[in-house]
């Protein structure tokens, strides 16, 4: 697979990729630079893997600090479970720790957005004595998610019935269904299919992708979809959501940030601008910093990465680690 290399010829730093066994899986990393200030991993939602945090990793590892991506289970060239039906948050946050332990890292720095959030937030609530802090983007603590007032077109609805996302993904190659979800996500409305009509008809292969996303972007998504498909990316966040689990009611403690694009669709979720403006996320992250980018979209960190990038690292110089 192609390594993503930094575009400063003089620094000649390149993203890394290993495996490592965790939890009777192989799981894919992608890693960069030396911990002199610490350890940052990334945690990316759908339909995404490690390579949405592309520009992100190299401007932490240009800062002194080491970056890790990993594809979380089920995704990209991480091995997917036998039983993707059983997926749940539990699984993410042993997957996170058996990572650090594999590596030897006793504490970290979480980024994360979409789905990758909640995990972010779960081990910082199990594990505070290995968490130096959280960036997320676009998604408070804690989340709504009750969708009742959002009709039946409403994609998690949609996608959280059993069987109708894979006959509806399964009309196209795996191409036109990544660039179909990133064209939609990449709006401010939230996406909604009319009666008749499914998600992917949202959007045909005419449509142009958003100026920040290339060809040679979405190539390589496409590509690292083909090994697992949507089996468990459909059951992890989705119907695991559906689901629900053991979400605690307890404060955070270690510092977070929020960077909130306000043209995220997720933005106008039932619950979400209560949370962030009203002050409830203040009452259970007592550390807490805000963020608003006015133009941010869902995929803040590759539409606008110069501006997360000093976001993240403004952060962690902000919370040293050895202090």
């Amino acid at each position: 697979m192609p390594l993503y290399s930094n575009p400063n010829p003089e620094k000649k730093m390149e993203i890394e990729h290993s495996d490592v066994s965790i939890n009777g899986l192989n799981l894919h990393i992608a890693q960069i630079g030396k911990d002199e200030l610490g350890t940052v991993v990334f945690l990316h939602g759908f339909p995404e893997i490690w390579y949405s945090w592309r520009h992100q990793m190299i401007a932490v590892a240009e800062a002194g600090y080491k970056a890790i991506a990993p594809d979380w289970r089920g995704y990209g060239l991480s091995d997917q479970p036998q039983d993707p039906e059983n997926a749940s948050w539990e699984h993410l946050i042993s997957d996170m720790l058996g990572i650090l332990d594999a590596l030897s890292i006793p504490k970290v720095f979480l980024v994360a957005k979409d789905f990758g959030a909640l995990p972010a937030y779960l081990f910082a609530l199990n594990y505070p004595d290995r968490t130096c802090g959280i960036v997320c983007i676009g998604i408070p603590y804690p989340m709504s998610l009750n969708f009742d007032s959002l009709p039946e077109g409403f994609y998690i609805k949609r996608w959280q019935e059993i069987g109708r996302a894979e006959a509806d993904f399964g009309r196209f190659d795996v191409k036109r269904v990544v660039r179909t979800i990133y064209i939609l996500f990449s709006k401010s409305e939230i996406p909604i299919a009319p009666e008749g009509k499914e998600i992917i008809d949202l959007a045909d292969s005419s449509t142009p992708l958003p100026e920040w996303f290339t060809e040679e972007d979405l190539s390589q998504y496409a590509s690292l979809y083909e090994k697992n498909g949507f089996a468990y990316p459909l059951e992890m966040p989705y119907r695991a959501l559906a689901r629900g689990g053991n979400i605690p009611d307890a404060k955070i403690q270690v510092p977070v940030l929020l960077i909130q694009g306000e043209k995220d669709y997720v933005f106008k979720f039932p619950g979400v601008y209560e949370v962030i403006k009203g002050g409830i996320m203040q009452k259970y992250v007592p550390n807490l910093e805000i963020t608003y980018m006015p133009e941010g979209n869902h995929f803040a960190q590759e539409q606008l990465p110069d501006q997360v990038n000093q976001l993240i690292i403004g952060f962690l110089k902000g919370h040293p680690v050895n202090t």
